[in-house]
């Protein structure tokens, strides 16, 4: 039987390397793999391939110029255990020229986009209260569940 290696890959102008090892350090079970070194412009090598491990999930970067930039047609999505840990996600990914956007959606510095999901938002969602949660969920930028589940207790 033949193994294949599967990896999500996203392009990258240019720090494919940086945005990985800064990707790293968010979540447990998260490292470096490998990364493939080719001769620059200049000469010297820089980093075009990144294969890293994001909390078990295999990614892989290509940094190899402006010609397809970042879009939402592409995001990592999070399921977060807790309050605390959304919270905590979605201030360092913002930080440093990030953006918020709707519905626990975000662009990091280098424009990926990124979900970052409360555990048991999708239940609220599709719960018997979800017509009575839905115009506050699509308020919120970053979810705070706190307020869903008081909406949905009203």
């Amino acid at each position: 039987m033949t193994n294949y290696n599967v990896r999500t890959c996203l392009w990258f102008d240019s720090q494919g390397l940086q945005a990985a090892e800064f990707y790293i350090t968010l979540l447990p079970e998260s490292k470096i793999d490998s990364v493939h070194w080719v001769p620059g412009p200049d000469g010297q090598k820089v980093p075009m391939i990144v294969e890293y491990t994001l909390n078990g999930a295999p990614y892989m970067h290509l940094t190899a110029g402006p010609m397809f930039p970042q879009s939402e047609c592409a995001s990592i999505s999070v399921t977060t255990p807790t309050q605390a840990e959304t919270d905590r996600l979605w201030t360092t990914l913002t930080a440093h020229g990030g953006q918020e956007s709707r519905c626990g959606w975000l662009k990091d510095r280098w424009g990926v986009s990124w979900q970052i999901v409360p555990a048991g938002l999708g239940a609220l969602l599709t719960g018997p209260k979800a017509a009575q949660i839905m115009p506050l969920f699509q308020t919120m930028n970053r979810i705070d569940m706190a307020a869903l589940e008081a909406a949905a207790e009203a």
